[in-house]
Order: C-alpha cells, then structure tokens, then sequence
C-alpha cells in the first residue's frame, strides 16, 4: 500500500512557486530513496510498545507550551463552525486541548469528547481553566488497545450531530495498527457520520530530514523522533485506502500545501499534510 508515492497536487492557500514546490518534492524522494537503513528490530519494538510512555514524558518536559492552539480547524472544516444546531465532536488523540478549547469558545453549541493515550496530557487538559464537564468529557484511550465504547455508546454518533476529529493523530500510530484505530472509530458512529482528518503528507519537510538524519526509519514512510516519539507519512492514495478498507467512504483527500517561516531564525519551511472527510457507510 506504502510502496507507490504520488506527487502531491497543490492547493494554494497563499501565493506560491511551482518551481519551488517541485524542487521539495525531488528533494525529497532523493532523501528516501537513499535512506535505506533502518531501526534494528529490537528497538522498533521497544518504540511501538512505549509510545504512551514517550508521550507521557514528552508532555511532562514540555507541559502545555509545545503545541499552538488550533484555531484554524473550522475554517478548513466548516461542519465545525454550524451553531445552528447542538453538536457533539469526539477529538482522538486531544493531547493537551490545542483543538479542543478553541472549538468550544468559537461554538457554544459544542460539546466534546476527549481522549489520548497519555494520560498526562488528559490530566493537563482537565486542569485547563476552560474545561467544563457539562461541555466536554475528557478520557484515557490507547485507539489501538481500548475500546472507545467503554466511554461512548456505540453507533451513537449521529452525522447531524456529531463528528471525529482526528488532527495530527494517526501518524503517531504504528502502520500496522491504523486498521484497528480506524475500526475503533467506525464502532462509535452511526451510518453517515464522519471522520475528519489532518495530519503530515508524504514529501512534508519533517520526512525530508527524517530521512537525511539516515537513522530513524523504522518502516516505509515512519520514522522515530530523538525523544522515541512516532511519525508516519500519508500518500493521498495511502490513506484513502486505509480507510475505505474499513468500510468508510472518501468524501475528500487532498494534500495541503503550507509555508511556516521561523522569523527569529529568518528561515522558511514548507509542509506538505494530508487533509480528508470519510463517512461511515
């Protein structure tokens, strides 16, 4: 499934140059194609099985002041914006509330489920002075070992209600395991719900270094961070057919194309995510 790569097709959000974009992209599968080391097998292991415990710390060193808090979701996701009517969101893989505590400023009809396996980044963001469990209900779960109808009734989330948030979450996950996340979403919502995805796309500046640093990778498209944390890379392709294995239907998958620039460092950085909607048929 990860051995075909695409090119990613641009959508502009800003003013950019074609040329510039095309000379990432040969950069890129330059750097992974020549990365052809990989992870000795005990630990790739180790990573798979201490991931909570690398988030735990990684949450521990840099507490709430890592992340930005997202503001941009209901602009890229309009369902989000709707306060016409109640709504009920479930955020997979919340962390310390980025997505969470903005979404229920900007909708007061809005209220939100929560989880992450690091149960750190739950306790910080039910300590956050806007958590209010009338609006939100914040939990522990590993998407590839719980249940999330523990917490929630399955088949409950309703398409007019109710959506899946899954923002720069899946990528942290084992490719191999993606299928029984993905499952454990599907159990939760009712026929026509839907799953909105952000996370990194293959040729994204991160995989490019990842790649050049010639001793991270530990599969096709997934690396580890110095700190044992995880990184995956979604093709369009990739993604699509991950999620349409599971029964899910593709409404939208595309790749998003952005320029970060580190003013301090008068540096510019481009990222390339994968951005889509399923729906559970």
């Amino acid at each position: 499934m990860c051995g075909t790569q695409s090119r990613p097709e641009r959508r502009l959000d800003n003013e950019i140059n074609q040329e510039r974009l095309d000379v990432l992209i040969q950069r890129a599968q330059q750097a992974i194609a020549q990365d052809e080391k990989e992870v000795p097998a005990f630990w790739k292991t180790k990573y798979k099985t201490e991931a909570a415990k690398n988030w735990d710390i990684f949450y521990k060193r840099n507490t709430t002041k890592f992340f930005k808090d997202r503001h941009w979701t209901d602009r890229e996701f309009t369902e989000l914006a709707d306060q016409s009517k109640d709504q009920q969101c479930l955020e997979v893989g919340c962390g310390v509330g980025n997505f969470v505590f903005p979404l229920l400023a900007d909708n007061p009809r809005m209220f939100i489920y929560a989880c992450d396996f690091s149960k750190r980044a739950i306790d910080m963001v039910k300590a956050n002075a806007g958590y209010d469990e009338s609006r939100c209900k914040a939990f522990v779960c590993d998407l590839t070992a719980n249940a999330l109808t523990d917490t929630i009734s399955e088949n409950s989330l309703d398409l007019a209600e109710t959506k899946v948030s899954a923002i720069f979450v899946f990528s942290a996950i084992p490719p191999e395991k993606m299928s029984t996340a993905i499952q454990n979403i599907y159990s939760v919502l009712k026929p026509g719900g839907q799953v909105l995805f952000r996370d990194y796309g293959i040729y994204d500046e991160a995989q490019v270094k990842f790649s050049a640093a010639s001793d991270k990778r530990l599969d096709s498209n997934f690396y580890v961070r110095q700190d044992g944390t995880m990184s995956y890379f979604f093709s369009t392709e990739d993604l699509q057919a991950r999620f349409e294995a599971e029964n899910f239907k593709t409404l939208e998958c595309q790749y998003i194309y952005r320029e970060t620039i580190n003013r301090g460092m008068e540096k510019r950085v481009d990222r390339i995510f994968a951005q889509a909607k399923f729906q559970k048929q």
